[in-house]
């Protein structure tokens, strides 16, 4: 089955990494361009992840997980290569209505990370469903490249515009033709 593709606003909702190593670290990466509300717990951290941890001041723990520790977290992150750990959180985060990514084990994840771009406010999220992640990364590389420099001006224009004009047909249809007009523009050049 598919996944349905959804943009989740992450404020005030705890996200919790349980793993220290590379995966924990990409994880982490991705989700500081969105919140920096994040929790870490591993045995032992990767180097990287240690000094972006204290660089950006986020709580973290040198221990095993603990049953009980997803208490409070709306996210669950893990990144760990123990497939029983993998299920035992999964099994934890529905007792507590968190959502849970277990990394390369879909079978324990409620979501996936998708392979995106962000360009200041524009986000394009490129998923497979988890078919080939591979493809997703090599598509997400492509598609970066054809994205107009000027595209975060135009955005800043289009939400001023958005917010200061009234709602309705009208504002509608010029917004849809502005971008169109953008769009035919950067295609022609």
């Amino acid at each position: 089955m598919s996944y349905f593709p959804a943009f989740m606003k992450l404020d005030g909702r705890k996200i919790l990494i349980v793993g220290g190593g590379k995966i924990a670290y990409e994880k982490l990466e991705h989700l500081l361009c969105f919140t920096t509300d994040i929790e870490v717990i591993a045995q032992s951290y990767s180097a990287p992840m240690l000094e972006r941890i204290k660089e950006r001041n986020l709580a973290y723990e040198q221990r095993a997980y603990l049953q009980g520790d997803i208490e409070g977290f709306s996210i669950v992150i893990v990144a760990v290569d123990n497939i029983p750990l993998q299920a035992e959180i999964f099994e934890e985060s529905k007792k507590h209505n968190c959502l849970c990514n277990a990394v390369d084990s879909v079978d324990y994840c409620d979501f996936i990370f998708p392979a995106y771009i962000k360009k200041d406010d524009l986000t394009i999220a490129i998923s497979t469903s988890g078919a080939s992640p591979a493809l997703a990364k090599h598509l997400k590389k492509y598609l970066f490249d054809l994205i107009p420099s000027g595209i975060s001006d135009f955005l800043r224009e289009m939400k001023q515009l958005r917010s200061s004009l009234p709602k309705g047909k009208e504002r509608m249809q010029m917004l849809d033709k502005k971008a169109q007009d953008y769009i035919n523009t950067w295609r022609r050049s």
